[in-house]
């Protein structure tokens, strides 16, 4: 089936049930566009040997895929139990810093709770499952009472709702992973637990520095991210709502709405939007999800997604390309009634020319019943400009950068073609027709809308809107 019949992608998690080539060719047939290489598990060598696999992949299958190093950040975990620690409701348990535990105490790791937590701060470990109030605090110890009994494993998460934690956004961990992630060449950093715009900016700051093309995708999942989505959004590359920890933070009833208002603003700023964790959880033991998941995969396309992400159900699961192939039938069952935004926020902030264009080329291509959008792009913003429309035509993102069209194997409703470079637009008008009637896309004699920038393999020059016959 071809792959253009469905908009909406599909990011999975590379783990011990995926890594080999051969099941990542069969993820890639299922309809896998974007490998998630998840930094909080695995060693460097697992991670160099997966990402070698996934482009090996993608060189045989001749398509772009995306490639995700996402960072671990500065979560707060449980540190090392020589055994598992039964709660019971009620009990009195102490939480404190590593250097300062002693027998019978909940260790966790990094050294910063004592300096910040008060009484009736909540703890929450292992999302949300055992839960936690403080009574008092004496240094780095903190006396909690028990308020949700459960069992306690070393190394799980631990959150403290709403209260900022004095931990750098990047880790010396995570500045370790993050070199080895651009060296392996990665498409996209996901950061995790951002809390400000400055986070981001400082992240795509060391990327830059370090000469690398990869985008940053910021991952929201804490309180002080919710308060300031609008301003991460504006400098990050793209979003990833990350339910799991989010729903910790903020309680898993609020999570729906805020979920469609993040996916809202990134589609105003024609950046990907990523809807992650649990989306099709019980997939990891079981070869069908429930009507519920289903559910919520088909509500996910609706509020407007660019993509979707499997996390343990093709990391670790049982069924990893059942997964992927269940999301993609879902995705081509909802996407029909999906509506074409053809309007644009009526007082956009700073309109441009590039906007413009590509709404009316959306238009266009709308009243002429055309049968794709053709974008000759250099960084593929157009094409993301374009995408955010969601027009119910193919869009295609036409370059002979490779970053580029990595970038947008994520980015809904496109499919990023090679061409080679060329010097004058005429010639790249002629190599983008070629480019889609050699994939399938278009036939000879269908009405084609493209849209370009008359100045060649310059980023942000799109100024034409040009309707031909392929």
């Amino acid at each position: 089936m071809a792959r253009h019949d469905r908009r909406t992608k599909i990011v999975a998690t590379i783990g011990p049930a995926s890594s080999d080539e051969e099941t990542l060719g069969r993820l890639v047939e299922a309809g896998m566009d974007g490998a998630r290489l998840n930094f909080s598990h695995g060693s460097h060598e697992e991670h160099r040997e997966n990402a070698r696999r996934v482009r090996a992949v993608q060189a045989s299958a001749g398509q772009s895929l995306a490639l995700i190093a996402d960072l671990q950040g500065p979560k707060i975990r449980i540190g090392d139990l020589e055994a598992p620690v039964e709660l019971a409701a009620g009990d009195s348990v102490v939480v404190a810093g590593e250097q300062s535990c002693r027998e019978g105490d909940l260790p966790v790791a990094p050294d910063v709770l004592g300096t910040v937590l008060e009484p009736d701060d909540e703890l929450l470990i292992d999302d949300g499952l055992v839960r936690l109030r403080v009574e008092r605090v004496e240094g780095a110890r903190a006396l909690c009472r028990v308020v949700t009994a459960g069992v306690v494993n070393a190394h799980k998460g631990v959150n403290v709702p709403g209260v900022p934690l004095p931990v750098p956004s990047l880790t010396e961990k995570d500045l370790a992973d993050l070199a080895l992630a651009l060296e392996l060449g990665v498409d996209y950093v996901a950061q995790s637990f951002v809390r400000s715009h400055m986070d981001v900016a400082a992240l795509k700051a060391r990327i830059e520095a370090a000469g690398s093309q990869a985008w940053v995708i910021a991952k929201i999942e804490l309180k002080e991210a919710v308060t300031a989505f609008e301003s991460i959004l504006d400098v990050a590359d793209a979003v990833m709502i990350a339910r799991g920890d989010l729903g910790v933070e903020i309680g898993a009833a609020e999570v729906p709405l805020l979920q469609k208002r993040i996916i809202l603003a990134a589609l105003d700023r024609g950046k990907p939007a990523i809807t992650a964790t649990q989306m099709l959880e019980t997939m990891v033991h079981r070869p069908e999800p429930t009507r519920a998941e289903a559910s919520d995969v088909a509500n996910a396309i609706l509020d407007g997604t660019s993509a979707l992400m499997l996390s343990a159900e093709t990391a670790v699961g049982e069924y990893p390309v059942d997964a992927v192939t269940t999301m993609a039938n879902i995705a081509r069952a909802v996407e029909p009634s999906l509506g074409y935004r053809h309007q644009l926020p009526a007082a956009a902030d700073e309109p441009t020319v590039g906007r413009a264009m590509s709404n009316a080329a959306c238009d266009l291509a709308e009243a002429l019943g055309a049968k794709a959008i053709l974008v000759p792009t250099f960084t593929g913003r157009t094409a993301s400009a374009v995408a955010r429309l969601r027009p119910r035509r193919p869009v295609v993102a036409l370059t002979h950068v490779v970053t580029s069209r990595q970038h947008m194997a994520i980015e809904w409703g496109v499919t990023p073609l090679e061409i080679p470079q060329s010097s004058d637009v005429d010639d790249l008008w002629r190599s983008s027709i070629e480019a889609a009637r050699e994939a399938g896309i278009v036939a000879a004699g269908d009405r084609v809308v493209l849209t370009a920038g008359t100045a060649v393999n310059i980023p942000g020059s799109t100024n034409v809107i040009k309707v031909d016959v392929a």
